[in-house]
């Protein structure tokens, strides 16, 4: 085993065909202004496949998924409050 560990989730979210992400996005406090930019990654990237809707709730589904455990549950309930802001910012609250 190398004596670094490779950390492919971190290059999919930097490198991926999903979207461009602006920095450190996952990291902030607020669920609105996260799912805010999300949305305008998703809108504005031009190395998405899918609907901007869905590649920003892939992308945030991908980051909860990925750090499982790890989260805090306030962070956990952070990020899910991002995915009804995001849902809400794209008129798919239904």
């Amino acid at each position: 085993m190398p004596a670094h560990k490779h950390r492919w989730s971190a290059d999919i979210t930097s490198r991926s065909n999903a979207l461009d992400l602006e920095k450190a996005v996952f990291k902030q406090g607020d669920p609105r202004r996260i799912a805010r930019s999300l949305k305008r990654s998703a809108e504005h990237s031009r190395r998405r496949k899918s609907s901007p809707y869905r590649s920003a709730m892939s992308m945030l589904t991908f980051y909860i998924n990925r750090a499982g455990r790890k989260l805090t549950a306030e962070r956990r309930k952070t990020l899910e409050a991002a995915k009804h802001s995001l849902r809400r910012l794209f008129h798919r609250d239904g």
